[in-house]
């Protein structure tokens, strides 16, 4: 849809994360859905091959010095695959790399960015615990200070990648007496002693990630493995709501898209009553409901990247982003849901992929975030950017525009 404002540049990855989903075969995506594939290894290291991972990374470290509006392309497109193709293609490339490019030291960069990157070991983050999952600050995890290195203990659960990455980013307690704020740290935790893949879990969906839990027992992290400062794992956290919640977006409208494609085109070829179905209002409706969700959508991931692109005010990101979440991934449900009402019977078996793409999609509004703490996040912005445009009496007072604007008595307030 927005081919006319994107760069050559922007357009030419396009073309190339194009060709590579055309390649990925047919039969790793069903073995993907019927759990013969736990991780896709393969995938990913093709993808490292044509230099597709991490696109907004410095070439130094293995990526092409792109921006969040290319990086957002790319992942659609990537969707297009299945939801669970690009989770796996962005947690470790888009989220944990993006970690340790912002927060890590170069020794980091070159040890855990480069080889990722170029597919040579895999990644996770893991965020989510047994007893909190939209409550970072009661994470449960403790790392204790041993000196020159920490032990880990704790849980941490559907963390995608959890069975199949080499490394972790893991946010664990360090100082349980002060504001959970500034006691937190984010650690980069090597696979290994004390760090085991406990419970694979049978997913609805977006299957074939490698999602399980966690289980750390005297896990020795050593001290140079800090990602960022000691107790400081907040402002870690605060980065990864971009890539989490934008890349979310983005890959959400490409997990759609086929669904509408595919319910477009047997809307043309389907007859009932002497005629194709795509010539009756209830169903061309539906399509035209759908398409317009779908650019809709598209065009807040574009706008709300060009605003991280241009490093707009942090506060205001952090609302667009938050909108831009909750309002692709409730959208792109209803334009499978309507791609699904248009094709009948026949879209809710197997014989299409429209089933699957309906159960994969159900989990975009629960992860990174959910779309009820979405909401909480954009009324609290919202209120706070009102009163600032209030306090600096930058707008009009609208509230005069009213013939009987006068009558104070009638302004009952408590």
């Amino acid at each position: 849809m927005f081919d006319y404002m994107l760069s050559e540049k922007t357009l030419k990855f396009r073309d190339e994360v194009r060709d590579f989903v055309k390649s990925v075969p047919r039969q790793m995506i069903l073995d993907m859905d019927a759990e013969k594939i736990i991780f896709p290894r393969d995938f990913l290291k093709e993808a490292a091959r044509r230099n597709l991972l991490g696109c907004r990374y410095p070439e130094k470290w293995g990526g092409r010095d792109m921006d969040w509006v290319t990086a957002g392309v790319g992942i659609e497109e990537v969707g297009t695959l299945g939801y669970i193709f690009a989770c796996t293609f962005g947690v470790g490339a888009e989220l944990v790399c993006d970690a340790i490019i912002i927060h890590g030291t170069d020794e980091q960069k070159e040890k855990y960015v480069k080889p990722l990157l170029n597919g040579d070991i895999f990644a996770a983050e893991c965020l989510t615990e047994p007893r909190g999952g939209s409550d970072f600050f009661g994470t449960s995890t403790m790392a204790e200070d041993k000196g020159d290195h920490f032990l880990l203990n704790g849980q941490k659960r559907f963390i995608v990648g959890g069975e199949g990455a080499d490394y972790f980013l893991v946010y664990a307690v360090t100082d349980p007496n002060v504001d959970p704020h500034k006691g937190i740290t984010a650690f980069i935790v090597d696979r290994g002693p004390g760090v085991e893949s406990k419970y694979l879990y049978g997913l609805m969906g977006c299957r074939g990630g490698g999602a399980s839990r966690l289980v750390f027992k005297d896990a020795k992290v050593p001290r140079e493995n800090i990602l960022g400062k000691l107790n400081c794992g907040y402002a870690v956290f605060k980065t990864m709501m971009i890539p989490e919640r934008l890349g979310t977006a983005a890959m959400t409208i490409g997990a759609a898209r086929p669904a509408l494609e595919i319910a477009t085109g047997y809307s043309t070829r389907r007859k009932a009553f002497g005629q194709p179905i795509a010539q009756f209002q209830g169903v061309n409706f539906q399509v035209a409901e759908a398409a317009m969700l779908l650019d809709a959508s598209r065009a807040m991931v574009h706008v709300t990247a060009e605003a991280v692109d241009r490093k707009a005010d942090e506060r205001r990101i952090r609302r667009m982003i938050s909108e831009t979440k909750k309002f692709v991934t409730e959208s792109c449900q209803k334009v499978v849901h309507n791609s699904m009402q248009v094709m009948g019977g026949i879209g809710y078996t197997n014989v299409f992929p429209v089933e699957r793409i309906a159960r994969d999609i159900r989990l975009s509004s629960i992860w990174t975030g959910t779309n009820e703490i979405m909401s909480l996040i954009i009324a609290n912005e919202w209120y706070k950017e009102y009163f600032l445009m209030k306090g600096k009496n930058l707008t009009r007072d609208l509230e005069c525009d009213a013939m009987e604007a006068n009558q104070e008595e009638e302004k009952i307030y408590e």
